[in-house]
């Protein structure tokens, strides 16, 4: 509704200019405008005048039910405005600019697909109205394709519904069409027939159901049938193409098949034998099976599979199958296989068991299998081959001759058929030490502990034994025994020189080993250090005692220059004598005496000599 003063301005403006009944007005619009659903669709209205209007009133109309007009919104100078209480009032917007107006219109829906009308005013300039239609496009969903997968049968005289093809929610009406291996299938009479449904939801949305009705051949069993739908959008038109899918095709069986699926090459005893049988017809009949040995008698089966578990040499024979097939012109097909198993006994193995032998004694061992095919014997011990061939020589027996002797005897042409036994060798005699050396001498300083190894072989099995002299801490921690090998390790800590014999005895003798540990005393840093100083004490001796014989020579030789040393042998002894006293020439150096005590003391001991100076 136009407000009153509006009302009043509109009808005195028109009063005022009715004399210019010549003016016009000129209007722009889209015939069409296309958007997706959802989206935002803008509807453009242009005018121009043939003469400048002082007032330009626009109003916004869309055709509603029964063909009658609805104003959805109105403009002027003096205020522009959104009807209320229409479909639109919440989802519309105006923009004016010079000459113009642009209706947006949010969220479009499928009811928005109308005309839309603007009409432009501009009193004794002109009146003019323009129109667009507004289209509405919402893609279907990607067709989806179903095949009739319980078989469409070649013996149908009329097509027979092979597959249906739907697409949901589009707008407008989406279109659908058929192919065949990427080839149209156009309707054709008697071949191809299509029936569609189409069905418009409470949203206005469409929904279209095709069904293809073909008449398959028999080489349609590989033919790949799919659907395409055409839909139109904004400014074009679009297709989506389903996935192909296959149908199947029935047919009558001609031929028949009979072969041994598994295993591969050929049987041996235990397998499991898989025996198939196939016809070329479809869907494929149900097979009976037999023995040519005993007709009468069914065999188990499933479908077109005979299972025989664990199969033996009893096995062997013809095999039959044969099948009834009403629409086959021969209703007795079928074919034969020959099964052989081939077989390998259990291996025989002379001597049985176990064999004692001395040592220097020889024997010779057979390993035999009876089987189907020719053998091959390998004899292993320790896991290592040894020998081919199923005789075997053991020569001048020794302790590494004995042991468990394996043969294995398979058949070259069938991998995975053997049998195996094995003997196992005792060899007496009495212990041998491992290691050559009887002697192992061994130097370790002292407080170290050592770790002594000593491993004997014999039969029946050594006792090992440790006799220490020396080192009182030692002991055993380790032992290990196996059928003729013992192995000891005794560990000791060395605190002086050490001899550790090692003996090895059984019934048939003994055999020892030494290991000779010399020890190292230990060098302290405290030993050195005092080492170093009395070096240094015997340095300063040395020293002083060179000066006092120098000290002592001068004496000496000023008392002869004077005459008072006398020349007698006595004389020289005492003179000697006195001064080799290395404990008084050391103390009268120390004491604080004057030069004077000192050759008072040395005078007093020459002049002891009665002799007179001229005797010198």
């Amino acid at each position: 509704m136009v407000p009153k003063s509006s009302a009043l301005f509109l009808t005195l403006f028109i009063c005022c200019f009715t004399q210019e009944v010549g003016a016009q007005v000129s209007l722009a619009m889209e015939d069409v405008v296309e958007v997706y659903k959802g989206d935002t669709a803008i509807i453009q209205c242009q005018y121009s005048f043939a003469q400048h209007p002082n007032m330009v009133m626009v109003q916004w109309f869309v055709r509603g039910p029964g063909g009658r007009r609805v104003r959805i919104s109105y403009s002027d100078l003096t205020m522009q405005k959104v009807d209320e209480n229409t479909t639109y009032t919440d989802r519309i917007s105006i923009v004016g600019y010079p000459n113009g107006e642009n209706l947006t219109i949010v969220d479009a829906t499928l009811s928005d697909e109308r005309e839309f009308f603007c009409q432009v005013n501009g009193l004794a300039a002109g009146t003019g109205e323009g129109r667009t239609n507004l289209k509405v496009f919402n893609p279907p969903e990607p067709p989806i394709v179903e095949a009739v997968y319980s078989g469409v049968s070649t013996t149908n005289p009329l097509p027979s519904k092979v597959a249906t093809c739907e697409t949901r929610e589009g707008f407008p009406k989406p279109n659908i069409t058929w192919y065949r291996n990427h080839q149209p299938l156009d309707p054709k009479n008697g071949q191809v027939n299509v029936v569609t449904l189409v069905t418009k939801g409470p949203s206005g949305l469409y929904t279209v159901e095709s069904e293809l009705q073909y008449k398959v051949a028999r080489e349609d069993e590989e033919s790949v049938f799919s659907c395409e739908v055409s839909y139109h959008v904004p400014g074009a038109i679009r297709t989506a193409e389903s996935r192909g899918v296959n149908v199947t095709v029935h047919y009558p069986t001609l031929n028949v098949e009979m072969w041994r699926d598994s295993p591969m090459g050929l049987v041996k005893e235990g397998d499991t034998v898989e025996i198939r049988c196939q016809g070329d017809g479809n869907p494929p009949p149900t097979f009976t099976f037999s023995r040519e040995q005993e007709l009468d008698v069914g065999l188990e089966a499933e479908g077109n599979l005979l299972l025989l578990k664990d199969v033996t040499r009893r096995d062997s024979g013809v095999y039959k199958c044969q099948t009834l097939d009403l629409d086959s012109e021969d209703s007795d097909v079928g074919a034969s296989l020959q099964l052989a198993v081939n077989y390998l006994d259990p291996a025989v193995v002379i001597p049985k068991d176990s064999e004692i032998m001395l040592k220097g004694e020889s024997l010779t061992a057979t390993c035999n299998a009876l089987s189907s095919l020719e053998t091959s014997t390998v004899w292993f011990k320790d896991g290592v081959e040894i020998r081919r061939g199923h005789v075997l020589q053991l020569q001048d027996a020794s302790f590494d001759t004995a042991g468990r002797y394996e043969c294995e005897v398979t058949v070259p042409t069938i991998p995975g058929l053997h049998t195996s036994g094995s003997v196992h060798i005792i060899v007496h005699g009495a212990p041998e030490l491992r290691d050559v050396e009887r002697e192992v001498p061994m130097m370790e300083r002292v407080g170290k502990w050592l770790n002594l190894t000593c491993e004997a072989r014999g039969f029946p099995r050594p006792v090992i034994t440790w006799n220490v002299t020396g080192s009182p801490n030692s002991r055993e921690v380790l032992k290990k025994e196996t059928e003729d090998v013992v192995q000891s390790v005794l560990t000791l800590k060395v605190t002086m020189d050490t001899v550790a014999m090692c003996s090895a005895t059984n019934v048939m003798g003994a055999d020892t080993k030494n290991f000779t540990i010399t020890s190292i005393p230990i060098v302290t840093p405290t030993a050195r250090k005092d080492a170093v100083d009395n070096s240094g004490v015997m340095i300063v001796i040395i020293i002083i005692s060179l000066l006092l014989i120098a000290i002592l020579g001068s004496v000496l030789y000023f008392l002869h220059k004077k005459g008072k040393l006398p020349c007698g042998r006595s004389g020289k002894q005492e003179i000697t004598k006195e001064t080799t006293n290395k404990d008084n020439i050391v103390v009268e150096m120390k004491a604080e005496k004057t030069e004077k005590t000192e050759k008072t003391v040395l005078l007093k001991g020459v002049n002891g000599n009665n002799k007179p100076p001229s005797d010198q």
